[in-house]
């Protein structure tokens, strides 16, 4: 069975020996009593629905292609459960038990028929020590249709075997223990990783970075809750010592500020996870489609010299430097325009800007210089500034995009982390030397020609640096939220802490039992992310996303 309630004897047992805080004797009449008494009482109002491995994982032994559909040089079928061996001998051909992790060259043969099916190499894993857990083995064959095919068929008609599930090697290998739900999804995000960050976020996550960040925490409330439990039932007949509802409120504070920390991540794991919203805006024919076609190399979007071309948002997905961009052309932003779906292709543009990560505002650089020399003001910041609020204003984006003057005062300020100025149309200057300096003064600020292609690469390093900003960088010691349900738990946690803390001494000293029950909500909450706590439906949305075959 596995883990089911925050308040496992084992854990109790391990948590207040590690401390070694309590003497011996009360340790031992405090066991006695919470496994006799307390836990017994108090099993039903911590137990969550939750799933056993009989209940999990039928008896089946189940195989799939788990190399990918399609002809390629090898194809490799994956089998587990316990009819392995059955297949051994009835496909592969073995008078004996093979020796596990070691590569044998075998004729496969219909368990039926006894036709030759192709050649190739069987490989044993015994249990416990596969992926599953279970015993398991690997079809290599010839990565054929019809090589494939048969062998599937022959591998179906076996006894006890069937074609597995989406997810369900995986699910199995939960279900064993041998990988917690976030490292499951890790898994899940490395088969689908696309880019280079997404690729390093999952592996460290399938290698178990949040998993150890959650159990330490989890661990951490546990021997606080265990302390609080001991105050509750020695506090009158035994001598407690007198500092320990500070101890575990001192304890309980540096949690609770590890999570705000965790917390308060910018959304950057689920950015990595899902792609950075990036939006190009602009006045109608600035060149917003010219970007969106050379940034992707290829025609994505229709280029007109007539306005009101974009009416709706096109979409593309980019690799930049190893970060996922999900690109979006909008509709060019005016108000002097009757059209219902312009207007409409408007409306989405300024909706899309709302939600972005990142905004590219495109300008056209031979109005801007020629607005620039015809207004005498020797601060030139100021001009910027004024223009840029004019514009946008014009735009429509003045509610979303800040621009104030404090923000041009050096290079390491900028109009904001997620809003890149793009003066593009530079080959039609006769003098480019003052976008250039401009540019130069204002970081974030770039000029490029789409026609020409030049500045292209200023370009894509800018967007190297504010996407890695708003990616951050995930490490083993600091990993990153990459999901929803994870920061919804953890808000859930550190809620539950909160509310003890919230509490008075004298509150605590009348109503420990209340407190110990926050700590035991804000445990239970940890556990959900990891799977020690669960409910099947959870389960079923995490693993039905997987292929067959994993």
């Amino acid at each position: 069975m596995l883990s089911e309630s925050v308040w496992n004897s084992g854990e109790l047992l391990f948590v207040i020996i590690s401390k070694n805080i309590i003497n011996m004797t009360m340790f031992l009449k405090s066991y006695t009593h919470v496994f006799n008494h307390t836990f017994k009482k108090r099993l039903s109002n911590m137990i969550l629905p939750s799933t056993s491995f009989s209940q999990g994982v039928t008896n089946d032994t189940i195989f799939a292609l788990s190399s990918g559909f399609g002809k390629c040089g090898v194809a490799v079928v994956r089998v587990t459960g316990p009819r392995v061996l059955t297949i051994s001998v009835d496909v592969a051909g073995f008078k004996q038990v093979p020796e596990p992790r070691k590569v044998f060259l075998r004729t496969f043969k219909d368990p039926e028929t006894r036709e030759d099916l192709d050649k190739g190499i069987f490989v044993y894993f015994k249990e416990p020590h596969s992926f599953t857990g279970e015993d398991c083995c690997e079809l290599q064959v010839h990565g054929g249709s019809a090589v494939v095919a048969a062998v599937l068929t022959a591998l179906s008609r076996v006894p006890g075997c069937r074609p597995a599930e989406p997810g369900e090697f995986t699910r199995r290998a939960f279900y064993a223990g041998k990988l917690d739900l976030t490292e499951v999804e890790g898994l899940g995000d490395l088969i689908n990783a696309e880019t280079e960050a997404q690729r390093k976020q999952a592996l460290l996550q399938m290698g178990g970075s949040l998993n150890d960040q959650y159990s330490s925490w989890r661990a951490s409330l546990l021997i606080n809750l265990a302390h609080l439990e001991a105050f509750i039932d020695f506090s009158e007949e035994e001598n407690i010592e007198d500092n320990l509802l500070s101890d575990v409120t001192t304890s309980l504070k540096n949690l609770s500020m590890s999570l705000e920390k965790h917390l308060s991540d910018g959304v950057k794991g689920e950015r990595v996870r899902s792609g950075v919203k990036t939006v190009i805006v602009g006045a109608p024919n600035v060149g917003k489609s010219s970007l969106l076609n050379v940034l992707t190399n290829d025609e994505t979007a229709i280029v007109s010299p007539s306005p009101g071309t974009t009416r709706d948002v096109v979409k593309t997905v980019l690799d930049i430097k190893g970060y996922p961009v999900t690109l979006c052309d909008t509709a060019g932003l005016r108000t002097d325009t009757n059209d219902t779906i312009e207007i409409e292709g408007m409306s989405r543009a300024r909706t899309h800007a709302e939600s972005a990560d990142l905004i590219l505002v495109i300008i056209n650089s031979v109005d801007f210089v020629a607005w620039l020399e015809s207004v005498q003001n020797i601060n030139q910041n100021k001009l910027v500034v004024n223009y840029l609020q004019n514009y946008l204003s014009t735009l429509g984006l003045s509610d979303i995009i800040d621009c104030s003057e404090s923000l041009f005062d050096s290079l390491e300020k900028n109009v904001s982390r997620r809003c890149l100025i793009v003066f593009n149309k530079t080959d039609l200057l006769k003098c480019k030397n003052l976008i250039r300096n401009i540019c130069e003064k204002h970081r974030n600020f770039i000029s490029i020609s789409c026609k020409t292609e030049s500045g292209f690469s200023d370009l894509v390093k800018c967007l190297e640096v504010n996407l890695k900003y708003l990616c951050g960088s995930s490490s083993k010691e600091n990993p990153l939220l990459s999901r929803e349900r994870h920061r919804h738990h953890l808000m859930a946690c550190s809620n539950s802490i909160s509310r003890f803390l919230a509490m008075s001494r004298e509150e605590l000293d009348s109503q420990i039992d209340i407190g110990a029950e926050h700590i035991r909500n804000a445990a239970t909450e940890l556990g959900k992310i990891t799977g020690n706590i669960s409910a099947e439906d959870v389960l079923d949305v995490v693993f039905k996303q997987f292929c067959i075959g994993k």
